[in-house]
């Protein structure tokens, strides 16, 4: 699987969300290896898309294809600065790697230091997650070439994820996320209260 995360301040939520499900109907059905997509603001209005193909290549196809052109310059338009892209052919799925049934998606970001370390990590916490955290529904670790890593924690809601958050954890679940975090540079949490999905 290849991941590609977009991100960036919008003018409109609504014109930019319009646009965005209209490359459902515009631009999808040609689009060869797309498999889906997760999508949400930040408080402040910052667009993040997490969006899920089966290789690069099929990427790199959809990118150069004239139809996806003339839509990302109509998306360009609701932007308000800079728009940062990962290319991340480095990906690992948790559980089911997410879920079109999540209320509330986290986004944890930041710069890796040993991107060995951490998917040892993240297969030791898959099976901790599946017998301590219901509210959790998957998730996916997505490292662009430079180490920058996204990972896209799908919840059943933030009041349940909230909940666990506040409750006690295992020792060697701590173990494993203290060391986690560890490994981590420049973390930051950005939380999708109302995320959308897209799937095929």
């Amino acid at each position: 699987m290849f991941i590609q995360v977009i991100q960036g301040q919008v003018r409109d939520r609504d014109a930019a969300r319009a646009t965005l499900e209209r490359w459902r109907t515009e631009v999808e059905p040609g689009a060869e290896g797309w498999l889906g997509g997760t999508f949400g603001f930040t408080d402040s209005g910052m667009l993040v898309a997490v969006i899920r193909f089966s290789s690069p290549e099929a990427a790199r196809r959809n990118s150069q294809r004239p139809e996806q052109q003339a839509w990302w310059r109509q998306m360009q338009r609701h932007m308000d600065g800079p728009v940062t892209f990962h290319d991340c052919g480095d990906v690992s799925l948790m559980l089911s790697g997410g879920s079109d049934e999540a209320g509330f998606v986290q986004v944890i970001q930041g710069r890796v230091r040993d991107r060995d370390r951490i998917h040892v990590l993240t297969d030791q916490a898959t099976s901790l997650i599946s017998r301590h955290r219901p509210d959790i529904l998957g998730a996916t670790l997505a490292i662009d070439d430079e180490g920058f890593m996204t990972e896209t924690i799908a919840f059943r809601s933030e009041s349940q994820a909230r909940e666990a958050e506040r409750g006690e954890i295992p020792a060697a679940a701590r173990k494993i996320l203290d060391e986690e975090t560890s490994l981590i540079d420049g973390m930051t949490y950005i939380d999708l209260h109302q995320p959308w999905f897209a799937s095929r």
